[in-house]
């Protein structure tokens, strides 16, 4: 089940980014093109209405932006203030790294429930109840988008979702932690899909590069003292 939630975390902000880059991409080529006086391209382009695409790409980046960081907490790459911690041993480190962690599930979890109640509130709720064919009686109707016209709780539900989701990757990295020891940690020069075991025997180009500069300094070296001892 986690892992089928690590994958999906990791979809929706692949997509999310694929998204955005891609209007962002469109929006502009559109743009530019509609400058060019070519007759019936420039009509056509202009007839075009891509007033949306900014809006839509804000509110992408602003998804991406939540669930990305719940995917930093799994994964140890939110920067951390850690010269204290990493100067201390057993309990006392331990101790500090729970109560690091305990704010975090804290506030995570009251930003999702004022988040929640934000986005019900909203418009959320009258929605809802339409849906359902109840009620509404004088439940807030809620404003729209101004170029999506879209409700904005549906753009403000990033808020509890990424925040409770962010809660839950804090429990998480604090039960691992209780049982290992171990914080996650990201490592900043791995990339993706590289996972193949290197050949101990075999060199990498940057320590091969380095392995040269270093014979050839010696040999340099080398050369000098031999030089100056011919001269004496």
């Amino acid at each position: 089940m986690i892992k089928i939630l690590d994958r999906l975390e990791e979809f929706i902000i692949a997509t999310l980014m694929a998204a955005a880059t891609l209007v962002t991409f469109i929006a502009v080529v559109h743009r530019y093109f509609s400058g060019f006086a070519i007759p019936y391209l420039q009509d056509w382009l202009l007839e075009l209405n891509f007033s949306w695409a900014q809006e839509l790409c804000i509110i992408l980046f602003v998804w991406m932006a939540k669930f990305g960081a719940a995917y930093g907490v799994r994964t140890g790459i939110h920067v951390g203030v850690d010269i204290v911690v990493n100067h201390l041993e057993g309990l006392p480190r331990a101790v500090l790294i729970h109560l690091g962690l305990a704010c975090g599930v804290l506030f995570t979890a009251l930003i999702g429930i004022f988040g929640a109640n934000l986005v019900w509130e909203n418009g959320m709720a009258f929605d809802a109840m339409n849906w359902l064919g109840m009620e509404t009686g004088d439940r807030f109707e809620g404003p729209i988008t101004p170029d999506l016209e879209w409700p904005t709780w549906m753009v403000y539900l990033a808020i509890p979702l990424g925040s409770f989701l962010m809660c839950f990757r804090f429990v998480q990295v604090m039960v691992r932690f209780a049982h290992s020891g171990k914080l996650p940690t990201h490592d900043h020069g791995h990339v993706e899909g590289l996972d193949t075991e290197q050949d101990a025997n075999v060199l990498l180009e940057g320590e091969a590069i380095s392995v040269a500069e270093d014979i050839e300094h010696n040999q340099h070296s080398q050369h000098i003292g031999e030089h100056g001892s011919k001269q004496q």
